[in-house]
């Protein structure tokens, strides 16, 4: 890649529900290349053994009314099973995560057990201190017995202390979590108990929308999609961290947390990886000027693309050198290890609290700075994959061949996107790794990952300079190296 020099350094369905439409809309990631997944496949597969994919992913888009069909049929069925009423069995299949299997074992063993532990039955002790009584407990009026209400507990509130409770608690989004008002009672109460407390349509409806967002998050096989204002559903067999993308707003996204796809890093990581960079990036401020001296010249320098290939040329002098470590590239091949691992102080254990804490920083520092590298890659290389398709299309209207001619290097960019994208999540994994074989392992595969990425980069940009024979073998190797990595490394 050459380099910009400057003088100074740069300081559905209409009816469908959505249950995510009183939820913040996320920003776009301005560096994604939209579908990269999509289309590549054939330019890199391999025949074999080898031709595996970890990242291979069933799932299934749903529409409000199909995940709808398919929560009702689980009730129907279990209400049968239990001779509880729907509205019951619901509240049972939330407390079990819908996991059917496990609901009927327990069933067997002790039925009334299940029902405590689904919060819908008092246990009998409790059930045996409540004393009959024409007062309501909330408001201490005399109420006629015909309108005091309660539940299987039989804490017993007047109708509009009910209507009241339910009132509020729908308004401030609640679902399935209305439960009874007596203190210490948590049974839960069931939507059949709720829907005629409620006093509009539109307060029934919105029970109705966060009754079925609940439904859905307590499914252990189903996830909304986080696209803002996207009513669709994710449905799996098997729930994993794994990418899968809306077929209606085409939201990418990790079905087991519902964050952008993070892969390798796991979930839990992942989380304490950006909160950390959330809480630190002041600390690392210093870091998004986006400009480095030259190593050669000391020239302030800014790159233009996303390979970390760094080339200047003068009259006097040219240099050849990596972006982020600032070492000669002649020498990169063989020491690409080094660029991208970080070197533990051994010794730091014995050393003042202020040196640890300066290490650590360091070391934080070390990591982040390349996560966020590749990130700006990421962002400059869609431009390129721009630049592609108008190249392209220029080539097609000038009768240079047609679309599938060229869409090798379209396949090109988006696969470098791809592979770019699972080695900015190699660092925060890397980051929180305990030192061993393990790690050393880890560090080997995404150097080499890095060094083949970088060479994709290279020809990416300079895909005139190479026939479509050699790029698609550096496209190969660069995939494989992802998919070796992923392998080892990815939680399954």
């Amino acid at each position: 890649m050459s380099v910009d020099m400057n003088s100074q350094g740069s300081d559905s369905n209409e009816e469908d529900y959505d249950p995510n439409c009183e939820e913040e809309e996320e920003d776009e990631d301005p560096g994604d290349i939209e579908d990269y997944y999509d289309g590549v496949a054939n330019d890199v597969e391999q025949q074999g053994a080898d031709a595996f994919d970890p990242e291979e992913y069933q799932f299934t888009c749903l529409t409000y009314k199909e995940s709808e069909s398919t929560l009702n049929e689980h009730m129907a069925s279990l209400a049968a099973t239990l001779k509880v009423s729907h509205a019951v069995a619901k509240l049972v299949l939330v407390s079990f995560h819908w996991q059917i299997s496990e609901i009927l074992e327990r069933h067997k063993s002790n039925p009334a057990q299940l029902l405590v532990e689904a919060q819908v039955q008092p246990t009998s002790s409790k059930h045996a201190m409540v004393h009959s009584s024409h007062h309501c407990a909330v408001c201490m009026q005399f109420v006629r017995k015909e309108n005091l209400l309660s539940l299987a507990c039989q804490h017993q509130f007047c109708r509009s202390c009910w209507e009241q409770h339910c009132t509020v608690l729908v308004k401030d989004g609640v679902g399935v979590g209305v439960s009874c008002m007596a203190q210490d009672c948590l049974l839960r109460t069931p939507e059949d108990f709720v829907f005629p407390l409620l006093p509009s349509e539109e307060l029934k409806d919105k029970y109705r929308r966060y009754l079925f967002r609940d439904y859905v998050e307590s499914h252990y096989q189903l996830q909304l999609c986080p696209g803002a204002d996207c009513p669709m559903v994710i449905q799996v067999q098997e729930p994993k961290a794994r990418r899968v993308q809306c077929n209606r707003c085409n939201e990418v996204f990790c079905f087991k947390c519902r964050q952008m796809y993070h892969a390798p890093t796991d979930c839990a990581t992942i989380r304490k990886w950006l909160t950390k960079c959330a809480d630190d990036s002041e600390t690392a401020n210093y870091i998004s000027a986006h400009t480095k001296d030259c190593p050669k010249c000391n020239i302030c320098i800014e790159k233009n693309g996303g390979c970390n290939h760094m080339v200047m040329s003068f009259l006097l002098f040219s240099a050849d050198f990596c972006w982020m470590c600032l070492g000669d590239w002649k020498t990169h091949g063989s020491e690409y290890y080094e660029c991208s691992r970080y070197k533990e102080n051994p010794d730091i254990v014995n050393q003042s609290q202020q040196a640890q804490a300066r290490e650590a920083l360091k070391k934080y520092l070390f990591y982040f700075e390349r996560w966020e590298n590749h990130n700006k890659s990421l962002q400059l290389e869609a431009q390129t994959y721009q630049r592609i398709q108008e190249k392209i299309q220029e080539r097609v209207m000038n009768n240079l061949g047609t679309w599938i001619d060229w869409q090798y290097l379209q396949n090109a960019a988006k696969l470098l996107a791809k592979c770019r994208y699972t080695l900015q999540y190699t660092y925060p994994y890397a980051y929180y790794m305990e030192s061993g074989p393990r790690k050393k392992l880890f560090e080997y595969q995404q150097a080499q990952l890095e060094a083949e990425i970088e060479n994709l980069s290279w020809k990416v940009e300079r895909a005139d300079s190479y026939d479509r024979g050699d790029l698609e073998n550096q496209m190969h190797i660069a995939e494989q190296r992802r998919r070796t990595l992923l392998k080892d490394f990815h939680d399954t």
